[in-house]
């Protein structure tokens, strides 16, 4: 499908989609390791390094889930149980407001995944412009009818789904009405570069007539850069104020200092694109350039006027500006009109005609 017929998503007041910059979104997720401070200080080095949005997550442990749920990866020791981590991990609504005023006032659009039906329902009352819905809640049925209740757009996630899933996803947006993009992802920290999958962009733009995006779990910048550059309305990457944190999500993340890289390479690539180069008028454009890199035909040797030009009687040296060093075979034969020494340049005026 045509990108000029795909059409765009708002998010607050950005849009998404073809025609527009390339929306970049910071995702915190759990990097502030329950700590309000620090994820008052991520914030503010995410407007810093020029991202979009913020993106956090909201996790309620009670309403999400029990004492068996499993570590993805043991690394806490404060925690006897991942509902613990979950539980260390929450922000009363309050605070949750205090976050959303923050990233407002730093120009930045506040997002963050809900988690369970009391997180969609606390978020609304916060105020989230659209839902980011991560892969694993496709299957939270309870959760999804109430994201799509709110009207509002969603950003969908496919990191663990088949494409069956996404498929029947979609068709529950389009039929609700529900505006989305379609991200592809892959659940796998960090993911390796063999297994980004930036094809998807261009399966799901064609699959689903939406815009599209890359969820990076790849720890480096590359991916979000050749996203954008292969059209993607979205780029999202893990972040963490420097390597030397705590937590599962460092080693596919990237740095606040990495993402002002990033997101600098993504405008870059967003002009690159919107300014095709006429090869011919920028030739004229490096006129003087090409005069001092190219070499014109001069003098071997000293010659005297009436010399009959031979190939060893002529060199090509830097710089340019006269007769192009290309062009030194239909000089041989031709008579000199006056004496040239050595090195000099030849011009027209100085040949017979042929």
């Amino acid at each position: 499908m045509a990108e000029a017929q795909i059409a765009t998503v708002q998010v607050g007041d950005r849009h998404i989609g073809p025609g527009e910059p390339c929306f970049v979104v910071a995702e915190v997720a759990q990097a502030h390791d329950g700590s309000l401070g620090t994820a008052h200080a991520f914030i503010d080095a995410v407007a810093d390094a020029g991202a979009h949005a913020v993106k956090f997550q909201t996790h309620i442990a009670a309403a999400e889930s029990t004492p068996a749920e499993r570590f993805r990866v043991e690394f806490s020791t404060q925690d006897a149980t991942r509902y613990d981590y979950w539980k260390r991990m929450e922000f009363s609504e309050k605070q949750w407001a205090e976050l959303s005023r923050h990233a407002r006032d730093r120009g930045l659009t506040f997002l963050s995944s809900p988690f369970s039906v009391e997180a969609v329902e606390l978020l609304g009352r916060v105020g989230v412009p659209a839902w980011k819905v991560a892969s694993g809640q496709l299957g939270d049925e309870p959760t999804f009818e109430v994201i799509l209740a709110t009207g509002l757009p969603v950003l969908l996630s496919t990191g663990m789904s088949r494409l069956d899933e996404v498929d029947a996803a979609v068709s529950r947006m389009r039929d609700r009405g529900v505006p989305f993009a379609v991200l592809q992802a892959t659940s796998a920290y960090p993911t390796v570069p063999e297994k980004v999958g930036l094809n998807m962009l261009d399966v799901y733009r064609g699959r689903y007539g939406c815009p599209v995006g890359l969820s990076d779990h790849s720890g480096t910048i590359w991916p979000g850069v050749a996203a954008a550059a292969l059209g993607a309305g979205i780029v999202e990457v893990h972040v963490v104020l420097s390597r030397e944190m705590f937590g599962p999500d460092v080693t596919s993340s990237i740095t606040t200092a990495e993402l002002a890289r990033m997101t600098e390479g993504i405008r870059d690539v967003a002009k690159m694109l919107s300014h095709p180069v006429d090869k011919d008028g920028l030739a004229v454009e490096l006129a003087r350039v090409r005069e001092l890199f190219t070499k014109s035909v001069v003098a071997a040797v000293d010659l005297r006027e009436g010399t009959l030009l031979r190939r060893e009687h002529l060199a090509a040296k830097k710089p340019g500006g006269g007769i192009a060093a290309n062009r030194m075979d239909e000089i041989v034969g031709r008579t000199l009109k006056r004496g040239v020494a050595v090195d000099e340049m030849l011009s027209e005026e100085d040949l017979s005609s042929q």
